[in-house]
């Protein structure tokens, strides 16, 4: 069994990677800093007793996602899960936002899982199984002051995971949409709130993984996750 996943040393990716680890699942990630990717590799597969396959890789370059496609390609395994989490923040208002966000935006948060997916469908395809989880956002649904390129990203997220569900239904790959409010990852470093205003990362995984655990006869095609006391 392996679990794809980009973005994999922190937050959400870094959550998650230990959910499916813990039972049994080898992976596959990237990131851009080589360091963080081998202290992920020798933790977790010293505690989890696992193989974890790394590769450094910017995935808002079109060309480090087709060598990560071809990285996870060689390794010859059956991928029963792909996350594309891939994402990155910055704020501003499309008025006023600096020259280049929403390019960047695109190509890290919208770009990078639709080369990433169809890279590697065509494993999932040939066996008729398998688990596409899309990280979109609150921002994809609801729009808010000084989203500006990260919310339309985030729109645009949303809509090609739908539309690729639709296209697996005849066969037999589940597509879901994540869609979490608020989560206390690096994104919201040096912001003066408590904990308690976000959703933890762990949680995050875990849906990801109850998900997971369905039968193949059911889906659940997107779920919204938000902060108890509500949007940030």
């Amino acid at each position: 069994m392996l679990l794809v996943i980009t973005g994999g040393t922190k937050g959400i990716g870094k959550a998650t990677i230990e959910r499916f680890a813990s039972q049994g699942f080898d992976i596959a990630t990237c990131s851009r800093n080589e360091k963080d990717l081998q202290n992920l590799k020798k933790n977790v597969e010293k505690k989890y007793k696992v193989k974890v396959h790394t590769r450094v890789a910017d995935l808002s370059s079109k060309t480090d996602c087709r060598v990560f496609v071809d990285f996870v390609r060689d390794l010859d395994e059956v991928i029963s899960v792909l996350i594309n989490n891939t994402g990155t923040f910055i704020p501003g208002s499309i008025c006023d936002e600096e020259e280049g966000n929403l390019e960047t935006m695109i190509d890290t948060n919208l770009y990078s899982a639709y080369y990433i997916t169809r890279g590697l469908i065509g494993e999932m395809l040939e066996v008729k199984a398998g688990h596409v989880f899309n990280i979109c956002s609150i921002a994809s649904i609801t729009s808010y002051a000084n989203g500006g390129s990260y919310a339309i990203s985030k729109h645009a997220m949303h809509g090609f995971s739908k539309c690729l569900r639709e296209e697996m239904k005849p066969h037999g790959i589940r597509v879901t949409s994540i869609l979490p409010g608020a989560t206390l990852t690096a994104s919201w470093e040096g912001v003066d709130l408590p904990p308690e205003r976000f959703i933890q990362s762990s949680d995050v995984a875990e849906i990801i993984w109850s998900n997971y655990s369905l039968s193949p006869h059911a889906v659940v095609e997107e779920v919204v996750i938000r902060p108890q006391l509500g949007d940030i």
